[in-house]
């Protein structure tokens, strides 16, 4: 095997792009190692151009191997790889964020991406090596491509800023975030953090452009002496006259739709007129390809849009640059959920519902990096009738696993820890109407659903999606609130969430090379004023949780036991603990350290199941009295059961307050009896006493013989040593 390794230092620990002829059919390939944490990164384009459509058709794959982490996952009937994970999902996104702006967007050559995760150390995560693996695979590769570009995470902990924190020193960090760039600009933003201020994530953007400025030089070092050739891809143009017919006829028709208000008659008249200009050019350039036609309408929408912006504040609804569409938000629409809350902004409107749970209800995660328990959930969803299309439905797209995610990294930095709310926690957000921004609209929605379900969260989140358009980087206007073509047409996409005290969530994408640290911190201050206006509404509708739960949610009651006696409560092979469950219709789920959880719809089936398993787990103490019932009879007194599976010994002596010759003249098997607790050894046997509560009177002589006949049964059925 053919071999050449560099490195260089990242975050104090040995970065190595190695590059082999392993994908020797791949236009370019590369491995990246970062301590014992491997990548392969290939990438192919093909030759010709994929006819018929009018998008830059990119592909970015990131492919999880369970082998990577050493182990044998997935369920047991299928021992293999199967669909993408979301964490996965996740990942590719990352990747194709990073790279995508770098392209020539009127590129219709196919081009993939594909990252195969090799080796998991389980202190470096692969997604940034991944990042840069595929950095150099285009680098060194012929595909035309205008990188290379930096990646780095960086945390925060401890008031400290890290570069590329293990998983360890990620736990509970004050914020996480992947930074991609090159030339001292950003193109990729993806961010979670504990309420921190606007100026801690600049200096965090600060901090990763001095790393990916060094990252980039050691890429162009590799690709100066490696890199092959770029192919030349042959853009098609439209021929100057017709140019010249689209700017007489279309141009300024196209202006006036680009300005109708209200969404669906905006796209209604710009569709119309997109088929008639469509139409000519089939009559009048029949030699000329439909998407170059296409492409000419939709530079004319970019090229209006921006100077009309840039030069004029215009906006295609009228709004001021900084000014939000109309708010309004709606708690407790739906009667019989847990709760539910509805935000519109503008033409964009959100539903989003919650659901409690019990602590057994958390989601269990198993894959090549992650293996835990999640308790908090949040879902998007993206029916196609929200932007009046028909579309197949088949389950959530690599979108809503993105947009899902970045919703629910935002809303985690509030929600309650389970030793304060041990309910497991799970919102879905529908996108009943688009017009721009809907993941920042879930985040806001399912904050207000979060306090009507009566979760104590921390604070109330919003988001809110900012946008950006730029000549260069001193003519330039950033947009609060972008919606239709500012999104589409925009040069970033900058989706912002937090409370009142600070960010929680941030998600960067670009259309340019990169976006300078100037431009982001107007936008970063930009957003928090818009966020502060959407919190005021959030806040007037219901501004704390609500102090019940709704009837229809499960309650939860939390103990304690001595961890000890949890085998107590299991029973062998769980017949206990399944009997209670079944006797009382509670659910039942018991820690390590002793915490019992039991979750049921009523009260009296909480407190049914609790005194059952105090019961099981009592400690006695001397002195308390109980009513028991005798189980088994001996010549020197009796045992009496005085809690489940718990017995204590009366001897014969504190059978009365008088002599008593034979157990049997006072007590019988099956007989209830008070008793009081009198003593405890070192072994934690219980001695009683029946005298110390209550005389008994002496049995009959037939009582006495049944009583006699029953001890020896008892002595019969015991096993002989």
């Amino acid at each position: 095997m053919q071999s050449k390794k560099f490195t260089t230092e990242v975050g104090g620990r040995t970065l190595i792009a190695e590059f082999t002829d392993l994908a020797h059919q791949a236009n370019g390939s590369c491995l990246v190692s970062y301590g014992d944490t491997v990548i392969l990164a290939t990438a192919v384009q093909t030759k010709n151009a994929r006819e018929g459509i009018d998008f830059f058709p990119l592909m970015v794959d990131y492919e999880e191997k369970f082998y990577a982490a050493g182990m044998i996952l997935g369920s047991r009937f299928m021992r293999r790889e199967g669909r993408a994970s979301d964490e996965a999902i996740l990942v590719s996104r990352l990747i194709d964020r990073s790279i995508r702006p770098l392209f020539n967007q009127k590129t219709r050559n196919e081009v993939q991406v594909i990252i195969l995760a090799l080796s998991v150390d389980e202190e470096n995560d692969p997604d940034v090596p991944a990042i840069l693996g595929a950095s150099l695979a285009l680098g060194i590769s012929n595909i035309p491509w205008a990188g290379p570009i930096g990646a780095v995470r960086v945390g925060k902990a401890d008031g400290k800023l890290i570069i590329n924190p293990t998983y360890k020193e990620r736990e509970g960090a004050e914020l996480d975030t992947v930074i991609c760039g090159k030339d001292g600009k950003i193109n990729m933003i993806e961010a979670g953090a504990q309420e921190i201020p606007e100026e801690n994530m600049m200096r965090a953007l600060e901090l990763a452009v001095s790393e990916n400025d060094k990252l980039c030089e050691f890429q162009k070092k590799i690709i100066a002496e490696l890199g092959e050739r770029k192919s030349e891809i042959k853009i098609a143009e439209a021929p100057p006259d017709m140019q010249s017919e689209f700017q007489k006829q279309i141009v300024k028709k196209l202006e006036e739709t680009i300005y109708i208000k209200e969404k669906l008659n905006r796209y209604e008249a710009m569709n119309k007129l997109k088929e008639e200009w469509l139409e000519r050019c089939e009559e009048e350039y029949k030699d000329t390809p439909k998407n170059i036609a296409d492409s000419l309408f939709e530079d004319a929408i970019n090229d209006i849009v921006h100077k009309n912006i840039i030069e004029k504040d215009k906006r295609s609804d009228g709004r001021g640059i900084k000014e939000i569409r109309a708010l309004s938000a709606k708690a407790k629409i739906l009667p019989r959920t847990h709760g539910s809350a509805i935000f519109y902004r503008g033409e964009t409107h959100i539903l989003s519902v919650v659901t409690l749970g019990a602590p057994s209800d958390v989601q269990l995660i198993e894959g090549m990096e992650i293996r835990t328990k999640k308790r908090f959930m949040h879902h998007y969803n993206f029916p196609p009738f929200s932007v009046g299309e028909i579309k197949s439905m088949r389950g959530p797209s690599r979108r809503d696993i993105g947009h899902g995610a970045l919703a629910e990294r935002a809303l985690l930095a509030i929600i309650p820890p389970a030793e304060i709310f041990p309910y497991t926690v799970r919102v879905v957000s529908e996108t009943l109407s688009s017009n721009g921004s809907s993941s920042m609209g879930s985040v806001t929605a399912s904050s207000l659903a979060l306090m009507d379900a009566g979760v104590p969260i921390k604070t109330p989140v919003a988001g809110i999606a900012m946008g950006l358009m730029m000549f260069d980087e001193n003519n330039y206007k950033v947009l609060t609130d972008i919606q239709g073509p500012e999104d589409h047409h925009g040069d970033m996409d900058f989706k912002v969430a937090g409370s009142a005290a600070g960010i929680t969530a941030a998600q960067m994408d670009v259309k340019v090379a990169g976006i300078p640290l100037k431009i982001m911190r107007e936008a970063f201050l930009q957003a928090k004023e818009a966020r502060l206006q959407i919190l005021e509404v959030v806040t007037k509708e219901l501004p704390k949780p609500r102090e019940e739960l709704s009837p229809y949610a499960p309650r939860i009651l939390t103990m304690h036991i001595n961890p000890d006696k949890i085998r107590d409560v299991i029973g062998p092979g769980g017949k206990m603990i399944q009997a209670i469950v079944a006797e009382t219709g509670a659910e039942i789920d018991i820690e390590q350290d002793g915490t019992v959880f039991i979750t049921a719809p009523r009260e009296e089936s909480l407190k049914a199941a609790e005194a059952k398993i105090n019961m099981l787990t009592k400690e006695f103490e001397i002195g308390e009295v109980f009513t028991g019932t005798v189980t088994r009879i001996f010549p020197f007194g009796a045992m009496v059961e005085i809690a489940p599976k718990q017995e204590g010994l009366v001897h014969i002596s504190e059978l009365a307050p008088f002599r008593v010759e034979q157990v049997t003249d006072v007590v019988s098997p099956g007989d209830e009896v008070p008793v009081k607790v009198i003593g405890i050894d070192d072994q934690g046997r219980v001695n009683l006493s029946i005298k110390a509560v209550k005389e008994l009177p002496l049995k009959s002589h037939n009582d006495r013989r049944a009583g006699e006949d029953e001890a020896r049964r008892q002595q019969a059925r015991r096993p002989r040593r």
